[in-house]
C-alpha cells in the first residue's frame, strides 16, 4: 500500500521526485489552481502559460508533464486538469479533487515520492485528494514477475509492469488540526479495504474460490475484531440453503455462507449487508457464449464490497452494529450441475424452478437475504453483479438501486452521490412480478426479458423479512472496469459500492438515516 503523510513544508522546499498542481480550465486558457503558488513563483509567475504552450487545457482527466526550474527541489511538474474553474468563493467539488489525484497519481506510477499541491481548503478537501491519490496507486501485481525479482524491489520486475507511486506526501495540510488528521486517517482505512477488495476481484479463480475466500474473511476478522462464522457444506446441507447449494453443487469447490459480525457498545441501529459471492461464473449448465466467460471472476464483486465495508466499520470504530454475509458459490456445468427444469427448495420453504441456471445470483442472495431477516436487522442492504440488463440501461459506470421503500431508495442514492459513486433509483413495477409464474414450483427464477434488471429485483424482494426495509444495488456495470484506466478507476476491479456503504453506515450510526 502506497503511504501517505502530511506536510506543512513548503511546495519549494520540499524533496521528492515529482510535485503534482492543479490546473483549470479558465476564461482565457488554462488557469493555475490554488495550492500551486509556490510552484508558479518558480516559473516566474508564468506556469499557464507554459502548460498552455505545451497544449494543456485543464479538462479533467489532462495530465502534463514538464520538467521543473531550479527554483525547486522536485525534477518534475505534474499539472492535472481540475475541469472549469468554479465560480468565485467557491471550492472544487470532492469528486473533482478525487479525480485529480488519481490521475497523477497513476502518472507517477514507478516513483518513489511525490508531493500534492492541490487546492485543499477544508477537511473535505483533503479527504478527497487522500481518498483519489490512494486508489489511483493501486496496481494488482501479485502475479506479475518471479519470486526472485519481487524480493530483490526490482521497480518493474520482469514484466515491465511499475510499481505504485511509493509515498505520497499532501501539501496545504494542518498535521496537527483534528479535523484533517481525521480525515485523512479515515482515508488510509477506507482505501486499504477498498484496494484489498480489488485485489480478490482480480485474483484468478484458480486461487480464488468459496474456501478461500472464506478464510481470507477470517483472517481479517480476527486482525480487527470482526466475528466471523462459516457455514460449510454439510451445514449448508443440513440448513436446507437449497440456492447457495444448487448453485455450487456442479464444483468440485462447495459453497460457503460466511457471516460478520461488526458491533458497537453505543449502537442503536443493525444494518446487514449481503454481497453476491460468485467467484467464477461459467453460467452452469446455460453455459455463457465464447467471449462473456473471461471476466466472470469479478462475479464475486458484491461480497469483496460487503467484506471490505464491514471491515472499514470496525477499522472505523462507527457507533452502529453491520453484519455482513457473503454468499460463495460456483457456478459450474458437470454432471451434478443444477439443470434447467430442476426445482431447488430455498432456505426460506419456498421452491424456485431453475429456467436458466445462468440466473444464479438471485439464488445464493435469496438465501442469504432470508438468513439475515431472521437476525431483523433495521435495514437490509444487499449488492451484486447480477444482470446484464442494468448494464443496458444505466451503461458501465453507473449501478442500479432497487428498493421496498422509496425513502430508502432516495437516502442511498443520495449517499452514493456524495461519495462520487454514480447511481441511479430503478422501479419495481408490480406488473413484472408475474412473469416469474411457474406451474410447477412457487416462483421460477426467470421472468420477461424486457426489464430484465428489475425482474431480479423483484425477485429477491420475495425473500425479504416481513417489515423489514431492503435495497438491492446492482454493480453489473461498475463492478469491472475493461478499458483504460481513468481518474482513480484502474483496469480490472474497481471496488464499486463499498464507498457508499460505509457511508450508509456512517450515516445510520450518526441517526441521520430515521
Amino acid at each position: 500500500m502506497t503511504a501517505l503523510t502530511l506536510s506543512t513544508a513548503g511546495a519549494a522546499t520540499l524533496r521528492a521526485d515529482a510535485i503534482v498542481v492543479g490546473v483549470a480550465k479558465g476564461a482565457k486558457g488554462p488557469a493555475v489552481a490554488p495550492g500551486a503558488e509556490a510552484v508558479d513563483k518558480a516559473y516566474d509567475g508564468k506556469l499557464a502559460s507554459v502548460l498552455e504552450s505545451l497544449g494543456a487545457t485543464g479538462a479533467e482527466g489532462e495530465a502534463t508533464k514538464l520538467p521543473a526550474p531550479s527554483g525547486l527541489k522536485v525534477p518534475i511538474v505534474i499539472a492535472v486538469g481540475l475541469g472549469t474553474a468554479p465560480e468565485k468563493d467557491e471550492a472544487y467539488g470532492a469528486e473533482t479533487l478525487r479525480r485529480a489525484a488519481g490521475v497523477a497519481a497513476r502518472t507517477l506510477s514507478g516513483a518513489k515520492k511525490a508531493a500534492f499541491a492541490l487546492p485543499v481548503e477544508a477537511a473535505e478537501d483533503l479527504a478527497a485528494v487522500a481518498e483519489g491519490a490512494l486508489l489511483g496507486a493501486y496496481a494488482f501485481t501479485a502475479y506479475r514477475g518471479t519470486e526472485k525479482t519481487a524480493k530483490s524491489g526490482d521497480d518493474k520486475g520482469d514484466s515491465g509492469v511499475k510499481q505504485p507511486l511509493g509515498e505520497i506526501t499532501l501539501l496545504g495540510a494542518k498535521p496537527r488540526d483534528k479535523a484533517h488528521k481525521a480525515a485523512v486517517e479515515r482515508a488510509i482505512s477506507l482505501t486499504e479495504e477498498i484496494n484489498r477488495a480489488r485485489d480478490l476481484i482480480n485474483t484468478p479463480p484458480n486461487d480464488l474460490y468459496p474456501e478461500t475466500f472464506a478464510a481470507i474473511a477470517a483472517a481479517a476478522g480476527k486482525e480487527h475484531g470482526v466475528k466471523v462464522q462459516i457455514t460449510d457444506e454439510k451445514a449448508l446441507v443440513k440448513g436446507g440453503y437449497g440456492g447457495l447449494l444448487g448453485v455450487g453443487q456442479g464444483s468440485e469447490h462447495g459453497p460457503r455462507l460466511v457471516r460478520l459480525e461488526y458491533t458497537h457498545a453505543k449502537a442503536k441501529k443493525t444494518i446487514a449487508l449481503i454481497g453476491k459471492g460468485i467467484t467464477y461464473d461459467s453460467g452452469g449448465i446455460s453455459l455463457k457464449p465464447p467471449g462473456h466467460n473471461e471476466t466472470m471472476k469479478c462475479d464475486m464483486s458484491g461480497a469483496a464490497a460487503v467484506f471490505a465495508a464491514v471491515i472499514s466499520a470496525a477499522r472505523l470504530g462507527l457507533h452502529v452494529n453491520v453484519t455482513g454475509w457473503l454468499a460463495l458459490a460456483e457456478n459450474m456445468p458437470s454432471g451434478t450441475a443444477t439443470r434447467p427444469g430442476d426445482v431447488l427448495r430455498m432456505y426460506s420453504g419456498k421452491t424456485v424452478e431453475v429456467l436458466n441456471t445462468d440466473a444464479e445470483g438471485r439464488l445464493v442472495l435469496a438465501d442469504a437475504i432470508t438468513r439475515a431477516s431472521e437476525e431483523k436487522p433495521d435495514a437490509i442492504v444487499d449488492v451484486a453483479t447480477l444482470t446484464g440488463a442494468m448494464v443496458v440501461a444505466l451503461g458501465s459506470r453507473t449501478f442500479g438501486i432497487m428498493s421496498n421503500d422509496e425513502a430508502f431508495r432516495t437516502s442511498v442514492h443520495e449517499i452514493a452521490e456524495e461519495v462520487g459513486e454514480a447511481s441511479w433509483p430503478m422501479p419495481l413495477p408490480t406488473e413484472l412480478r408475474k412473469g416469474m409464474d411457474s406451474p410447477t414450483a412457487d416462483i421460477a427464477n426467470m421472468g420477461e426479458r424486457m426489464g430484465g434488471g428489475l425482474v431480479a429485483g423483484l425477485f429477491l424482494k420475495e425473500f425479504v423479512g416481513e417489515g423489514i426495509t431492503w435495497a438491492h444495488l446492482d454493480i453489473a456495470g461498475p463492478a469491472f472496469h475493461e478499458g483504460a484506466p481513468y481518474g482513480y478507476t484502474p483496469k480490472g476491479g474497481t471496488g464499486s459500492s463499498i464507498r457508499t456503504l460505509v457511508r450508509l453506515a456512517e450515516r445510520t450510526a450518526a441517526g441521520d438515516l430515521g
